[in-house]
């Protein structure tokens, strides 16, 4: 079966080898059908720390590597600005 990837922007690089990711989804309102916009964190492995708030990165599914982190980085999409 294969694994899981995402989307999304760093928000927080402070831990370290940690990198938090906001990834954002579109999903209709059952009722209304109006498109709402949701968003979740995730805490992703960074092996080199080389990610920074505002980098655009892909995240992958992996094994469990603390309480809450289950997620690596596999690539940067874009580069921020904040450079």
């Amino acid at each position: 079966m294969p694994r899981r990837r995402l989307q999304g922007t760093v928000v927080s690089n402070e831990m370290d080898k940690t990198a938090v990711v906001r990834v954002e989804r579109l999903k209709a309102h059952p009722l209304y059908r109006k498109v709402m916009r949701l968003h979740r964190k995730y805490m992703a492995h960074d092996e080199d720390n080389a990610a920074q708030a505002g980098d655009e990165v892909v995240i992958e599914e992996c094994r469990p590597m603390s309480r809450h982190k289950r997620w690596r980085i596999v690539e940067f999409v874009r580069r921020g600005e904040t450079r």
